[in-house]
């Protein structure tokens, strides 16, 4: 093993061993693309997969863990969102298969639902998107953070990846393992996070056109011609008309997203419809777009979620071989530095 190999095998120790995995890579989890195959692979290939739960019901769930188990004997975890009007019951179906890590997703853990992740004996991994909720997380007993910052793709918040981890890492790192998150594409950015006090990493994008993953072959090819400054924010344009801020790479949908906010701001001021019902039309809109792009390969007007590092996804490649290459450019970066 090089310098760099070994120094990069000490920085990883505490995540992976965390994980229960070979390397303390976690894969972003990704609705529509997070399920059995993908997640299968990163776990086998020695990182560690996430199964997107989403807005799955409790039997859709129970039947993608057992498929996943089927596929890979190696630990992996599963993301709910903390929203879920079924979150208890999702959580009784991850502790009846054994589920080992838990991540919670899209909001602060609600009453009761770390005791009941923890009373079945599985790993609680949150979200800081900020120092004090870190603090706030820690207090409340989860084992992990993950900070994730505004490069990533999917749902985002306002702080960059580089501003957090300078923030969070020095203060809390000793205290959990941190994982870091958010446009990350190449190994040397791994390698200065893991300086920096992160425990480990989580990438998306970065697996998303993966072989094993089943994208369709049209948002794969949208993710190989787009560069960094592609991959946009959705734009709020009237304060009455609250939208979660999403990164996705620009098309057809997204301009008609602007349109369909200026027409309902338009029919709210005309008294058309109230308050309630113009921002129901707004939260509407991108129903089923996700799976419109992933599944069913619409890219002019599905929703093409990715973050700023899909400039680094040029080609289709398997996993074990895109975990092999991340780990070789962070160990040379270490060995670099060291020398």
């Amino acid at each position: 093993m090089t310098a760099g190999a070994t120094r990069l095998s000490t920085l990883m120790a505490r995540g992976a061993a965390f994980l229960g995995s070979d390397t303390a890579i976690l894969c972003g989890a990704m609705s529509w693309v997070s399920e059995r195959h993908l997640v299968s692979a990163i776990s086998n290939a020695g990182g560690f997969g996430l199964v997107a739960c989403g807005s799955m019901s409790p039997a859709l769930l129970d039947a993608e863990i057992a498929a996943t188990k089927a596929l890979t004997a190696r630990p992996f975890g599963v993301n709910l969102i903390t929203m879920h009007p079924d979150l208890v019951e999702l959580i009784a179906v991850c502790a009846r298969h054994r589920v080992s890590h838990i991540v919670l997703a899209g909001g602060l853990p609600p009453a009761g639902s770390l005791d009941a992740i923890k009373a079945a004996g599985a790993m609680v991994i949150c979200f800081a998107p900020a120092l004090s909720l870190a603090k706030k997380l820690i207090r409340s007993g989860v084992d992990a953070l993950v900070i994730e910052g505004m490069e990533a793709g999917g749902h985002i918040g306002p702080v960059a990846t580089s501003v957090l981890a300078q923030e969070i890492l020095p203060v809390v790192a000793d205290q959990v393992p941190v994982f870091v998150a958010g446009g990350i594409g190449r190994g040397e950015a791994i390698a200065a996070y893991l300086e920096m006090g992160a425990a480990g990493v989580q990438l998306g994008t970065r697996f998303a056109c993966a072989s094993e993953s089943i994208a369709h072959p049209n948002f794969k090819r949208a993710f190989f011609r787009a560069a960094a400054r592609d991959a946009v924010a959705s734009v709020q344009i009237d304060p009455r008309l609250p939208v979660i801020p999403v990164r996705a790479l620009k098309n057809a949908g997204s301009d008609a997203f602007i349109a369909k906010q200026r027409e309902v701001a338009a029919a709210l001021d005309a008294g058309q419809v109230d308050m309630a019902a113009a921002q129901l039309e707004i939260e509407h809109y991108w129903a089923g777009a996700l799976r419109r792009a992933v599944i069913d390969g619409d890219v002019e007007h599905g929703s093409l979620m990715a973050g700023q590092s899909v400039g680094m996804v040029t080609k289709e490649e398997p996993v074990a071989e895109i975990i092999a290459q991340l780990m070789d450019e962070a160990g040379a970066a270490l060995a670099e530095r060291a020398a």
